[in-house]
Parts: C-alpha cells; sequence; structure tokens
C-alpha cells in the first residue's frame, strides 16, 4: 500500500525530511507496525523511532492509537507529544 507520512517536530529532525510517499509492505497493518517498519529501514528511523511509545499520530486528520489499522488511509502524520500553554 502507499502511503504519505509527515514527519513533525523532532520526528521531522532525526528523519532528515518533512514527509515522503512510501509502499509499505502488505505486512504493515496499523500504526505500531508502521514504527516498528520505519524504525528498521536505517539509522534515521532507528533514531526518530526508538521509542515508539511517544510517538503519536493521526491517520488522515484523525488521531489513533498504535493499534489503528491502515487498511484505506492515505496519510499518516507522525509527531512527538504536543504541549502547550
Amino acid at each position: 500500500m502507499m502511503l504519505e507520512i509527515a514527519y513533525f517536530s523532532w520526528v521531522r529532525e532525526r528523519m532528515g525530511v518533512a514527509g515522503e510517499a512510501v509502499e509499505v509492505p502488505a505486512d504493515v497493518a496499523d500504526v505500531a507496525a508502521l514504527l516498528a517498519w520505519l524504525g528498521a529501514r536505517d539509522e534515521r528511523g532507528a533514531l526518530a523511532f526508538a521509542e515508539p511509545h511517544r510517538i503519536r499520530a493521526a491517520i488522515d486528520g484523525a488521531m489513533m492509537g498504535p493499534d489503528a489499522p491502515l487498511s484505506g488511509a492515505r496519510e499518516v502524520a507522525l509527531f512527538p507529544p504536543v504541549t502547550g500553554g
């Protein structure tokens, strides 16, 4: 499946790009598996996704948990927790 992936904040800095289009293997079925796959691709991914529990995901603009399925998704945005004040 082809996905547009957008990276934000320090995830973007560690990946070295703001986003990319990737062909995701068929066995990558949910957000947790996507993070594991991205982390295993290269050193940048290993650094960015070393602590996957810290990464938040939005699928097609809706916040989702790590067990959210990717089927039918067009875009996944990945970012660290955000604080404000």
